[in-house]
């Protein structure tokens, strides 16, 4: 059903206090209870339901309350959907009570955390639908089809809210290139990513990447898809209308991914091969057919609530439809489509088989939608029906394979209240207490050519970014994707997105809450060095075991510094996953809370990218004191990996970001690059590279020692090439923001203080040659 208004949180964060206690099970495993006297499935034998149970990841005293719930041992269909349902994949227990503290209001805001993906009002009658989504465990097991179908599962998300999907982002690390596997990890995620997204028709326009051998066991990939829609036709899954018909579309349900959802909320360890049968198959075709599909009935009136049919399947998906709406559901499932002989209703309540909806029609609209998927040669069956038992009740083949009420399988669900420990601060590096190894000039190529600062060219050219006609800024041109509204040119306008993902996950290691508040400061600041006003943010936050107090101090921190951030930028959460168990052998991942953030330009014609031109005067914007603690010039040129991270002043960020947009709505900046990575001549670099000119640098402060100035990582800033840098300057000094001039743009070198001079070409090469020679086996 279309809803217009603000919607409530995410049902994960209405929970604020424990489960009630468990209610203990008599030795046989039966108790009285509230199904006593109704008819029950075939149900398993004592010992094998909690031999099963352990299997599916439940632990004891949740399948005991599983037993209090439904006063009797489960079925196996019943025990799959109870261990899918509350696993920590789907039902955030470990993370919900923290996420809690996130923003996630504002009066631009129309659908906060609570369904498939946030929306935002953009202007113009228009509203931009995104989420950002992790399928971490999959990419590693099976590279191609994980990440490939991490890609589908978020254009569902997306579209299924009504929008039409217009931009694909990503956002990866991996480990060590010459780590075992890990070529073939890249090699496949990067073509998944690119097969399914080029064939469906979405381009990809930006994210990024990053290398640590805390990936090494691990990697993430977090996908991001960004849709329109009309403000006043945003669709959601709660399902209401007793009697309304339960309809499957989409393509045919198989046994891939089968516990996917339990195998996404444990760690790896050395069988993690074996677990390559949970991993899902994509089809970007079947899904293009099903985007049309259902935009096409969405047009019309038919629909009540619909729902991606995504991690747990058709289990999740009818459960939460249901549990949303305060409904019960019947679901026969002889009727459901299914491209396997024999399935079990087991098998196919688990099945994680892409390219599948659910919806809610309303009486009599079954004929019309039908027609609509038979003309796209997509599957349509009716499976089922709205009840008022506030049940799920589960038939197959005449047989009753499932009847759990749905209220408790949602409220009772597990919510920890994990220990946590604080992450020891760790002291400030001063930059005069670092020796420089090599010179800035030396350092400069060196930095370039490294995993974390080179080109990521051969990852992009495998993305079609410019497919739909409407990418403004491809991925390199800018510090955010810039993406048309197509809609809003229709009407007249020009309308634009600024969109990015960031994060600093050495930062994150170092000081989490710091490390979290960076990551929402330079989302933002990305946004805003387009001219893009910054909206609201998707999070994805990747940990590993919540169940050591380290890590769930990391994920709390985070969350709390990201909370600041995005309370003091206006800059609020409206949807998001969590990723935990991201381990290997015990060995955990660098803490990686990923943000995407989405932005609006009023005209396209306004957003600036970073490429330099000659004749510009070239001036700093925000403060550095020559921060080199957690920098990459500390670890790639000094070999050194300590220090507490750079910190954000917040209300720096905001009065230096709001005069730099100021300023490019004005017309007085031709370029625009965020300081972060590498500092203030890595900056530079990388804007000499993009326009094919150089520069003149004048010296920087006799106070600073040189390696500070040039790589610190100090927050906050900006390098702008402007046409009057008086002016700009004595602008500056009105809005009080700190800014002095650097040099001028011009010729085929950058020009350093002292003399020496690097070629820009020189420099481009260098940057560009690292990933195709490592991904070619010469490096």
């Amino acid at each position: 059903m279309p809803i217009t208004g603000r919607r409530p949180q995410r049902k994960s964060d209405r929970v604020s206090i424990d489960p009630p206690a468990l209610t203990p099970s008599s030795p046989s495993g039966a108790t009285s209870g509230p199904t006593s006297g109704r008819p029950v499935p075939a149900l398993l034998e004592a010992d094998r339901a909690r031999q099963l149970a352990g299997e599916f990841g439940l632990k004891p005293e949740e399948y005991e309350r599983v037993l209090a719930i439904l006063g009797r041992t489960p079925s196996l269909t019943e025990l799959g959907i109870f261990s899918v349902m509350w696993s920590e994949h789907c039902s955030y227990k470990s993370s919900r009570v923290w996420l809690r503290e996130l923003p996630t209001k504002a009066p631009w805001v129309i659908q906060g955390p609570g369904e498939n993906a946030g929306v935002i009002d953009i202007g113009d009658g228009l509203a931009a639908v995104f989420k950002m989504e992790s399928h971490n465990h999959p990419s590693f097991i099976e590279p191609y089809q994980g990440a490939a179908t991490g890609v589908g599962g978020i254009l569902r998300d997306v579209f299924t809210m009504g929008a039409r999907p217009i931009a694909n982002l990503n956002a990866l690390r991996f480990g060590l290139p010459d780590a075992p596997r890990m070529k073939q990890v890249i090699d496949g995620v990067v073509r998944g990513i690119g097969g399914y997204g080029n064939c469906v028709g979405v381009p990809t326009v930006g994210g990024e990447v990053n290398f640590h051998p805390r990936y090494n066991g691990n990697p993430l990939v977090n996908a991001m898809t960004v849709g329109i829609a009309r403000a006043d036709r945003i669709f959601t899954a709660a399902a209401t209308g007793i009697g309304n018909p339960v309809v499957y579309v989409g393509s045919k349900t198989g046994r891939d991914g089968i516990h996917g959802a339990t195998m996404a909320s444990t760690e790896f360890s050395a069988d993690s091969e074996e677990k390559r049968p949970t991993v899902q198959i994509g089809d970007p075709f079947a899904e293009k057919l099903l985007i049309e599909a259902c935009l096409e009935l969405m047009a019309t009136d038919a629909i009540v609530a619909i729902q991606d049919m995504g991690a747990a399947g058709l289990t999740s998906s009818s459960v939460e439809m249901a549990g949303k709406g305060g409904m019960g559901i019947e679901l026969v499932l002889d009727h459901v489509p299914q491209r396997e002989a024999g399935m079990t209703a087991y098998e196919m309540m688990l099945s994680e088989s892409q390219e599948r909806m659910l919806m809610i029609l309303k009486p009599g609209r079954e004929a019309v939608a039908e027609a609509i998927f038979t003309k796209w040669e997509l599957d349509f069956a009716v499976i089922g029906h709205l009840t008022e038992t506030g049940r799920i009740v589960l038939r197959h083949k005449g047989q009753l394979e499932a009847d759990i009420p749905l209220a408790p399988l949602e409220s009772e669900a597990p919510l920890y209240r994990r220990p946590t420990a604080e992450t020891p601060k760790q002291p400030v590096l001063e930059a005069a207490s670092v020796a420089d190894p090599m010179g800035i000039e030396a350092a400069l190529p060196a930095l370039l050519s490294s995993l974390d600062l080179c080109s990521r060219r051969w990852i992009w050219d495998q993305y079609d970014s410019m497919v739909g006609g409407q990418t403004a800024k491809r991925p390199g041109a800018a510090d955010a994707a810039i993406v048309r509204v197509e809609e809003s040119l229709e009407q007249g306008g020009a309308r634009a997105l600024a969109i990015t993902t960031d994060c600093t996950p050495r930062y994150c290691l170092a000081d989490p809450e710091e490390g979290g508040k960076q990551a929402v400061a330079e989302a933002w600041r990305n946004i805003t060095a387009t001219g893009g006003l910054p909206l609201a943010v998707t999070d994805n936050m990747n940990f590993g075991n919540p169940e050591k107090p380290e890590i769930m101090g990391q994920f709390a921190a985070a969350v709390r510094g990201m909370a600041a951030a995005c309370t003091a930028l206006d800059f609020p959460v409206v949807s998001g996953n969590v990723s935990l168990y991201n381990e290997t052998e015990g060995r955990g991942i660098l803490p990686t809370p990923a943000i995407g953030g989405v932005g609006v330009l009023e005209d396209v014609a306004q957003a600036v990218g970073l490429a330099l031109a000659p004749g510009l005067d070239l001036i700093l914007i925000g403060e550095t004191r020559g921060w080199l603690g957690q920098s990459l010039w500390l670890r790639e040129i000094a070999g050194r990996e300590e220090g507490a991270p750079p910190p954000v002043d917040l209300a720096a960020e905001r009065r230096n970001g709001d005069a730099v947009r100021g300023w490019i709505r004005e017309g007085r900046i031709a370029a625009c690059h965020d300081l972060s990575d590498g500092g203030l001549l890595v900056a530079l670099a990388e804007m000499a590279i993009a326009g094919g000119t150089g520069a003149t640098l004048l010296p920087g402060p006799a106070s600073l020692p040189a390696h500070g100035w040039w790589y610190g990582e100090d927050q906050g800033r900006y390098l702008l090439a402007v046409q009057d840098g008086a002016g700009l300057l004595a602008a500056a000094r009105a809005a009080g923001v700190p800014a002095q001039r650097i040099g001028r743009s011009g010729g085929e070198a950058l020009v350093l203080p002292e003399g020496a001079s690097i070629s820009v070409a020189s420099l481009a090469e260098a940057h560009e040659r690292t990933l195709p020679a490592l991904m070619a086996g010469d490096a």
